[in-house]
């Protein structure tokens, strides 16, 4: 394979080194990662294109995919999900639960290590848990994963040694459950839930995801550069566990921000496998052997936030809402490639009964919430509800701003959201920034309305129902119900599971009164891989896994 940089990637590390010159970027690298493992030359290299910089990819910190396709590249946690999507062992051979389903006990391979050599413990883990539920973390995942755990509440307030978490040895980690959970093996198969190395975080501080020689793993591969704005550079572990059935050698993230630049770059064969493809060469790769589509599960949407008027009225939300032709979003704008939102949860997503789908279920016992083949009438509704608000013919409603990226569909999303919102007199104007900076205004509530994307992690539909509980850390929004919180707190607690997808039901039809959040199309994944890439293989969840591929 080429493995050289040409031109196209050749002018983007050009200006990384620029502005690294100028303080605007950074990058560290280590001759085979100096202080972790000594692995031989690499050669069998893999380059890919994910997404631009990720926002953070420390496993604790990170939301979005992104950043979590690198994680699991990186690191591995208890269990993991196999190419079925099926929760098998990762550094647990082997696991239980107690009768009552309050305990969980997992047994650790013998002589795990880190990437440094060093020795991988139950300990870790006990660490590593506790850090995702201390305040000071601020992990948006903390409360969604770790509060059916004995302790949580007193953790997350600064009692972290309350959390009950365990290792009666090196090899033993212990959970104790406040209630049993349905779904806690897919829990601690999630990136989030992986260990990280005490000693290094404490000594390196928050910069120890972005220096290979702090950055230690314990997964197939670990870092060898980080040029920020250019690439990040893993290399094969070989003190990974299974390192035996680990096939590439090294794999080569391009940072890259713009899908014509990515398209190109594939094109002259200086990339394996993109992930944003420039959306005007969709219709012209149908057909391409190298061009895949396939489903995901998650749904597209704009978040408002209700910490700031109009917004914190759901008639003003609902309007906006409704006031959105979803056929014409998914069939027009993004040329099929989705699918039109009905309800919030989509395609994909299982219910109670074996081989059930919760979305079906939603449609026969509540119909669609969204009319997407009468879009007139919703737009009736629409300037009725702004009306009810106070804003007749959108009069007096305060110009806002909408936050974006520029990748895929985004920028051409939020313009026929401008002129769709301007037929009920409303202004909005399209504030167009990069991905880490929408991931960081919008958790920090520096936002009117927002898009949103959520990408399940594993199939359960409260993975992203709870996203709207008040205390979520990926509550985005902020938006706040009691009656909601209740609801997916009691489904989180039952041990009947068909109680439990019932109080789901019940709770997505609450976020819809409420708009908490505007669904627009259900995902699906297109991206372009070469064809002589074998072995590789893409979930549902929004993760590719590269390790066990190789070139023919």
């Amino acid at each position: 394979m080429k493995k050289k940089v040409t031109a196209v990637l050749a002018s983007s590390l050009a200006a990384a080194l620029v502005l690294s010159a100028c303080g605007g970027s950074s990058s560290t690298s280590t001759p085979a990662a100096e202080s972790q493992a000594q692995g031989g030359e690499a050669e069998n290299v893999i380059d890919v294109q994910i997404g631009p910089s990720p926002e953070t990819i420390d496993p604790a910190l990170n939301s979005a995919s992104d950043g979590a396709n690198m994680i699991i590249h990186a690191f591995e946690g208890l269990l993991k999900f196999d190419k079925n999507n099926d929760v098998v062992g990762g550094l647990a051979e082997s696991w239980e639960q107690s009768e009552d389903g309050l305990t969980w006990t997992f047994h650790l391979r013998p002589d795990l290590k880190w990437s440094d050599g060093s020795a991988l413990t139950a300990n870790d883990f006990v660490y590593s848990w506790k850090r995702i539920a201390d305040p000071n973390t601020a992990a948006p995942y903390g409360y969604d994963l770790l509060n059916v755990i004995a302790g949580y509440e007193e953790a997350s307030q600064g009692d972290v040694d309350a959390l009950q978490v365990e290792a009666p040895d090196d090899n033993t980690f212990v959970v104790h459950l406040s209630s049993p959970c349905v779904y806690f093996d897919k829990i601690a198969a999630f990136a989030v839930t992986v260990p990280v190395q005490q000693a290094t975080i404490e000594a390196a501080g928050d910069g120890w995801t972005t220096d290979p020689a702090t950055y230690i793993t314990d997964g197939p591969y670990y870092m060898t550069e980080f040029t920020d704005g250019s690439q990040i550079v893993f290399e094969k572990n070989p003190n990974y566990w299974d390192a035996e059935n680990i096939t590439f050698d090294k794999i080569v993230w391009h940072l890259i921000e713009d899908s014509n630049t990515s398209y190109t770059a594939y094109n002259q064969g200086e990339i394996d496998l993109i992930k944003d493809v420039p959306t005007e060469e969709i219709p012209s790769l149908e057909g391409n052997e190298e061009f895949h589509v396939e489903p995901l599960m998650g749904t597209y949407s704009v978040v408002f936030n209700t910490q700031k008027a109009p917004f914190d009225d759901a008639r003003v939300r609902e309007a906006l809402s409704l006031a959105i032709d979803r056929k014409y979003v998914a069939e027009t704008i993004m040329q099929g490639t989705y699918s039109p939102a009905t309800n919030f949860v989509g395609t994909g997503v299982s219910d109670a009964a074996e081989g059930s789908s919760f979305e079906e279920v939603t449609k026969e016992k509540y119909g669609d919430h969204f009319d997407i083949d009468n879009y007139e009438a919703d737009l009736e509704k629409a300037k009725e509800l702004l009306a009810e608000a106070g804003y007749p013919n959108g009069e007096g409603f305060p110009a806002f701003d909408y936050l974006t990226n520029d990748t895929s569909y985004h920028k051409a999303v939020a313009e026929y959201l401008q002129s769709a919102w301007a037929e009920l007199g409303v202004t909005m104007n399209v504030n167009i920034q990069e991905w880490k900076t929408v991931t960081a205004d919008r958790r920090s509530g520096n936002f009117d309305a927002a898009r949103y994307g959520w990408v399940y992690d594993w199939d359960d539909p409260s993975n992203m129902i709870n996203l709207l509980e008040t205390t979520n850390g990926n509550n985005d929004g902020k938006y706040s119900s009691a009656e909601f919180d209740k609801l997916v707190n009691d489904a989180r607690n039952t041990t009947d599971i068909n109680e439990h997808y019932d109080l789901l039901h019940q709770a997505e039809q609450v976020m819809l009164k409420d708009a908490a959040m505007a669904p627009l199309a259900y995902y699906n994944e297109f991206w372009l891989q070469k064809s002589n890439l074998k072995g590789t293989w893409h979930s549902p969840y929004g993760y590719w896994y590269l390790m066990y591929g190789s070139f023919e």
